[in-house]
């Protein structure tokens, strides 16, 4: 234990809200030998009810988090979609094993 309190309670900080427009994805990921998982492709339901696919996703960064105690697994990405690159977050939760996209608003 350090003297200012540095590192207490580190282990399970709560990342917050999510923020953004939240849209349920089906996923194809691939987990690697190491175990490490990595999203491919999914489809999700666009706003004028068509079922869209995404492809060819490039993931700039991943990272564990916790939103309102429930572990994660945080995906920085960039794809096109509808014809325009979009940046996004695709959050993986763990213990429910469902996928969610997250656009900025």
């Amino acid at each position: 234990m350090s003297t200012f309190g540095i590192g207490i309670n580190a282990e399970a900080i709560d990342s917050g809200e999510i923020k953004g427009k939240m849209y349920h994805i089906a996923c194809k990921a691939w987990f690697t030998a190491s175990c490490n998982l990595r999203p491919l492709s999914f489809k999700f339901e666009g706003d004028d009810g068509e079922i869209q696919t995404v492809r060819e996703i490039t993931v700039k960064h991943s990272e564990n988090k916790i939103y309102s105690g429930i572990p994660s697994k945080e995906y920085g990405c960039e794809a096109i979609i509808g014809g325009i690159r979009h940046e996004f977050k695709l959050i993986f939760y763990m213990e429910a094993c469902k996928w969610v996209m997250i656009l900025p608003k």
